[in-house]
C-alpha cells in the first residue's frame, strides 16, 4: 500500500511505454533512462501512447507492487 504524504516523490516518465511492459522492464527504464533509483519510496508513473492510461511502479519493503491499471 502506498502512503501519500508529504515525504513521497513522484515522477513520470515523459515518453510513451509499451504497456506489454512487466514491473522488472519497468524498473529498468526507472534505473536506466531516468537515472533513478526504483528501490527507494518514490512512485513512478508511466502513460501509453495516446495518453490514456497509466501505470504506477513503487517499492513496497518486500518487492514491487503495481497497482492494477
Amino acid at each position: 500500500m502506498f502512503r501519500f504524504d508529504e515525504g513521497l516523490k513522484v515522477y513520470l516518465h515523459r515518453d510513451p511505454v509499451d504497456f506489454r511492459y512487466g514491473m522488472n522492464s519497468l524498473s529498468i527504464l526507472v534505473e536506466q533512462a531516468m537515472q533513478l533509483n526504483p528501490m527507494d519510496s518514490s512512485l513512478y508513473v508511466f502513460t501509453n501512447r495516446r495518453c490514456d492510461r497509466i501505470k504506477i511502479l513503487g517499492w513496497d519493503h518486500n518487492g514491487f507492487c503495481k497497482p492494477p491499471t
